[in-house]
């Protein structure tokens, strides 16, 4: 009785829609996100959008990308660390595809309430990221801009997934990241989200 009860339960529940908005112009180059990619491909409720496979002459079409937003209910922005920020073509994304009207001000109300994060990679450690290692901020403070945007667009920004060190990340580690990026998407797909986010307007 109790094994049907649990069955109704978990046939009744909908698993969110997680999309991945993927962003590497060397990707062919990139161990860590072919790894953390592998992990996730095939995961139900699962998309990935690679931007650059799918836009490299940075012609983004928006209303195809907005139909993706829409469609979905936690969004992670997948991506290197470029000189503090993002590749070009995300950044173009961004400007191109969160349309006012449409992602923020009074009419723009279709990405309210969803959940965003960003999942990054950085060739320097966890250590340079501080007030005391050569890059002087935390990336929690370089990522300010995203966090922003998802407040501008009053979505729920969550922490970031961050893999360091990749200039010098050993096999083990590595998979070990890929396991953690693939448990996180699966409790974002499957489970309540407690983590703190930063508050809606």
């Amino acid at each position: 009785m109790e094994h049907i009860k649990k069955s109704i339960l978990k046939d009744s529940y909908d698993m969110r829609k997680v999309l991945i908005l993927f962003a590497h112009p060397k990707f062919e180059h990139s161990d860590v996100h072919a790894q953390l990619l592998a992990a996730v491909s095939g995961l139900e409720n699962v998309q990935i959008r690679d931007l650059y496979e799918l836009y490299p002459d940075f012609q983004v079409e928006i209303q195809q990308e907005q139909e993706a937003l829409f469609d979905a209910d936690v969004i992670i922005w997948q991506h290197p660390i470029y000189w503090y920020s993002c590749p070009p073509l995300l950044k173009q994304w961004i400007d191109l595809v969160l349309e006012h009207g449409w992602a923020y001000g009074k009419s723009g109300i279709y990405l309210k309430n969803k959940y965003i994060l960003n999942a990054v990679s950085s060739g320097g450690s966890s250590t340079v990221y501080s007030s005391a290692g050569r890059n002087r901020y935390s990336l929690e403070e370089y990522l300010r801009p995203f966090e922003q945007t998802a407040y501008l667009c009053n979505m729920r920004y969550l922490p970031t997934f961050h893999v360091a060190g990749t200039h010098n990340i050993d096999a083990l580690t590595l998979k070990a990241k890929a396991q953690e990026y693939r448990d996180l998407l699966v409790k974002l797909r499957d489970e309540e989200i407690t983590s703190p986010y930063i508050q809606l307007k």
